[in-house]
């Protein structure tokens, strides 16, 4: 079959922390051993209902060589319905085989598709892999970029759905979307237009969606003793995912999911310190909090992070004025020190939660304690840095 779907092969190597070569993995084919205990569901079920549940009837055997089927093609481009990445020298009305990228269906069956507009897996993985290459483009705002990637993976995740297929492949697949959802977590965060709280919704929305296809496909696809290698990090992903007071993005407590969740994976590195976090951030123990943040989290692990340091040094600072002496301000530059902050932006946050600083006859700045005007900004937080992190700030 030729296969028309442009793509670009990315490299196969990924520093633990760094920022660099991002939606790469280690090789998920490679499996340790895994404990008998506390296993999860069986695998006919997981591979049942392994992604969006389309095996009830026969699978499609796609066919499709190219990144969009010709037939939509030319439909949206009568339509004048192609994104700004599909269009042939900026035409609205013309784009081509190496540009335009299937776009996202509700489909109620798949007897409803023909073969044809189906993409095997070979072209999708090619999809997939030009789509991330997309991801940092600057000639656009990050919005359209964001917009353009969220629709076209999800139609990827949907080809791969009705032909239920279940490989290392897949799973390689399925965690680099991960990845980008979560990534978009932070870089939605920085974005200021109108529709950005909607955005971050449906973002955070597919990202849970993904996430737990991507458990089936574990299960689905895991020998009788084993685990795979990039699991405990993306279990990781899931219990952060649960920070919020409200949070549960896949519908079921997370004691429960601990208690059905193999002990090798449990005692990964990941793993504890996901649970660490989740411990000092429950019990306000900001210090612990940010330290084990500074010294063990993944540039992926500080996207899902890193909205909820402000809110925990904003408890620091509500902490420290309603605990300190009213005769002793206590001093900006030690406690920029314990929150990982600059001295100007810990004067900034103070400002915001609706706290006055004072300056001692040594020029020093202090806070003074038991004022009764802290509050939260009712707009959030703005961007403050974390000293230690600045890698993951550029």
């Amino acid at each position: 079959m030729e296969r028309r779907g442009r793509g670009r092969n990315v490299s196969s190597s990924q520093s633990t922390r760094g920022r660099s070569n991002r939606f790469v993995s280690k090789p998920t084919s490679a499996a340790t051993p895994k404990s008998s205990s506390g296993g999860a569901t069986g695998t006919e079920k997981a591979q049942k209902d392994a992604v969006d549940n389309h095996s009830d009837v026969p699978a499609i055997v796609g066919t499709c060589p190219l990144m969009c089927p010709e037939g939509e093609r030319a439909q949206r481009e009568r339509l004048r319905d192609l994104a700004v990445f599909e269009r042939l020298h900026g035409n609205p009305r013309q784009s081509s085989p190496d540009l335009a990228v299937k776009k996202f269906f509700r489909t109620t069956s798949n007897k409803q598709v023909e073969a044809s507009d189906v993409r095997p897996l070979p072209v999708l993985e090619d999809t997939l892999n030009y789509l991330l290459n997309l991801f940092d483009s600057r000639e656009y705002p990050f919005e359209v970029v964001h917009d353009f990637l969220f629709d076209r993976t999800r139609s990827i995740r949907q080809d791969l759905s009705m032909q239920n297929v279940v490989n290392d492949k897949v799973i390689h697949m399925y965690e680099k979307m991960v990845k980008f959802h979560i990534i978009s977590l932070r870089k939605l965060r920085g974005c200021r237009s109108q529709n950005t709280s909607s955005t971050h919704y449906l973002n955070m929305e597919q990202l849970a969606k993904t996430l737990t296809s991507l458990f089936d496909l574990y299960e689905a696809h895991r020998h009788s003793n084993s685990t795979y290698e990039n699991e405990a990090e993306f279990c990781s992903f899931y219990v952060l995912l649960h920070l919020g007071p409200n949070s549960q993005p896949m519908g079921e407590s997370l004691s429960w999911w601990f208690s059905h969740l193999p002990s090798l994976l449990i005692k990964s590195k990941e793993m504890c310190f996901s649970r660490k976090i989740l411990q000092f951030f429950r019990m306000g123990n900001y210090k612990r909090f940010l330290s084990t943040i500074a010294a063990e989290a993944s540039y992926l692990q500080y996207c899902i992070l890193e909205p909820y340091i402000n809110q925990v040094r904003a408890l620091a600072v509500s902490c420290i004025n309603n605990g300190g002496y009213k005769l002793h301000p206590y001093p900006l530059a030690h406690l920029s020190k314990l929150l990982m902050m600059t001295e100007s932006d810990l004067e900034s946050l103070c400002r915001a939660c609706g706290l006055d600083i004072c300056t001692d006859e040594d020029g020093c700045n202090l806070l003074p304690t038991k004022q009764t005007t802290f509050c939260h900004p009712k707009d959030g937080f703005q961007s403050y840095r974390v000293l230690g992190l600045e890698e993951f700030e550029r």
